[in-house]
């Protein structure tokens, strides 16, 4: 299953317009949201804390192995143009073919709630350090101008809304499900004989990336289609629900 380090903003002094919440807080506020549906969806991920700085999340995010390094910014004009721009900025590597698919992606999806679409675009970068010097493929999003009013008010109004587009965005990139947000469940395996396999997608042809034995207790994520999202030890992945039954309060 996929894994990505997930790099909200930790720049507190950027205040917004109004001096009401800084970028760090709103950024944060979308990485909150965004939790449940990569949990649901089966993307695991690593996120940063406020105390960081861009250079800490860059050093952790190469310590591990992600398949994604996906940065949440919101973005502030020149002095000369303060509060005077608008727009959604996707930032990608322009060296690396997976960046880019992701930032066209991105950036794709969020015309479809940005309210003004034809400011919402794909941008190459040699020089922002979480695109350029992360070993994941890396998308930086400045989701729009904190020192715009109407910019910020629609972050701050559309929180859940962003989360959810851009975790859209995720999984159109990896090719798997999205899955809204349900409780996590308890549940047993039930096989008549051998093992239930744990597959990367919920695909009877997908790699077997585990197996559980009849009577085991999983963690069920989502579902979609006939397959459970499950967690069972270490090991997330797509499991047939006929062989799960959930084990109801």
């Amino acid at each position: 299953m996929p894994t990505i380090y997930l790099s909200p903003s930790t720049q507190e002094f950027n205040l917004y317009y109004d001096g009401q919440g800084s970028e760090e807080y709103y950024m944060n506020l979308i990485a909150d949201a965004m939790e449940p549906y990569l949990t649901a969806s089966g993307i695991q991920y690593v996120r940063n804390t406020p105390d960081m700085t861009a250079a800490s999340s860059i050093r952790a995010s190469n310590a591990g192995n992600f398949d994604v390094h996906l940065a949440l910014h919101s973005n502030a004009a020149p002095e000369s143009l303060s509060g005077k721009l608008r727009g959604s900025d996707v930032y990608f590597y322009p060296s690396s073919d997976r960046s880019r698919r992701l930032a066209d992606i991105i950036a794709a999806n969020l015309k479809a709630i940005y309210p003004l679409p034809d400011r919402v675009s794909a941008r190459p970068t040699v020089s922002i350090g979480e695109v350029s010097r992360t070993r994941a493929p890396a998308v930086l999003v400045e989701l729009a101008y904190h020192d715009n009013p109407e910019d910020a008010e629609w972050i701050r109004s559309n929180i859940g809304l962003i989360a959810r587009n851009l975790v859209l965005s995720l999984t159109e990139y990896f090719g798997i499900p999205f899955i809204e947000p349900e409780p996590i469940q308890t549940a047993t395996v039930e096989i008549n004989s051998g093992n239930l396999n744990i597959r990367a997608k919920p695909s009877l042809t997908a790699p077997i990336i585990g197996q559980t034995p009849d009577g085991a207790q999983l963690s069920v994520l989502g579902s979609w289609n006939g397959w459970y999202v499950v967690r069972y030890g270490t090991v997330e992945g797509y499991v047939r629900s006929e062989y799960v039954v959930l084990n109801y309060m």
